[in-house]
């Protein structure tokens, strides 16, 4: 499926992984956490009150606060091709990363984080054809475990399109709760009764699904900020519970800029909804 003008690439361990999204130069980007336990780096930039407006790549890796050390890989291969921010001691990769608790952590491994995202972002840069599944940051994903299920997941990819504009989700999907149809209904399991209590979560933070959303639409920070929140919406039609204190569920959008026509934001945003829901439900 194709990542419109920016290059993906993984890198894929025993039950963990890294994935690395480049945008083109001059992509706009903001975000937002809506999770209670987000495993989160450099995301405090992409509030809309900050200076920096862009970003050179977005990593989205397993290992949990472990595996935010995949950004470091990430951002010396970029400084040795020359790209980042400019400043008067060279350039600095702007490089945010999101990180789930997989099947790594509970098994005790730990991986070169760093060089799997060294690894990845060269994945990208080579042209390596980009995938969906059990790859990458998706490799230990799993889901359902409000119900002490651990359900296969992955990463999840679908598009749509708003007028002249195209919009693409990518999402990590490793949640507390299920991943539910349309109807409701999850997709992976039985149907859940509403007035059972949720299973005692044993060590409840071992959860989160990150995402990223790409448009060529051109918009401001303001713009992207509207439009990760959207993003937010697709997880509570695709996941339930969503949002919960026992997941870091957070979202980076990225506007590239490359469709001159003027896009109605909230057109776009309600595709957005739609399109990352239906990226969620493709891991189940």
């Amino acid at each position: 499926m194709s990542l419109l003008s920016a290059r993906g690439g993984h890198w894929t361990s025993d039950g963990t992984g890294v994935t690395v999204i480049i945008p083109p130069p001059g992509t706009v980007a903001s975000g937002e956490v809506r999770g209670g336990a987000p495993a989160t780096r450099e995301f405090a930039l992409l509030e809309p009150t900050r200076l920096v407006d862009r970003v050179d790549a977005v990593v989205l890796s397993g290992g949990s606060a472990f595996g935010l050390a995949a950004g470091d890989g990430v951002m010396g291969l970029l400084r040795e091709r020359g790209m980042g921010l400019p400043t008067p001691a060279g350039p600095v990769p702007i490089v945010v990363g999101l990180s789930v608790f997989d099947a790594s952590v509970a098994a005790l491994v730990r991986p070169d984080f760093a060089e799997g995202g060294r690894r990845a972002a060269q994945a990208a840069f080579d042209g390596v054809p980009f995938e969906a599944g059990r790859v990458g940051a998706g490799t230990g994903a799993t889901t359902g475990k409000w119900r002490e299920r651990l359900d296969p997941s992955g990463i999840g990819m679908a598009e749509g399109r708003a007028g002249d504009a195209s919009v693409v989700a990518l999402a990590v999907v490793n949640a507390w709760g299920d991943v539910i149809g349309p109807d409701g209904r999850p997709l992976s399991a039985p149907p859940f009764d509403p007035a059972a209590a949720p299973a005692a979560a044993p060590f409840p933070t071992a959860n989160t699904t990150i995402a990223v959303v790409l448009t060529d639409a051109k918009l401001d920070k303001i713009g992207c900020n509207w439009l990760a929140q959207s993003a937010h919406t697709g997880f509570a039609r695709a996941l339930h519970p969503a949002h919960t204190r026992y997941d870091g569920d957070a979202v980076v959008a990225l506007a590239t800029g490359e469709l001159e026509t003027p896009v109605d934001l909230e057109h776009l945003r309600a595709v957005t909804s739609e399109v990352m829901a239906a990226a969620i439900r493709s891991t189940a």
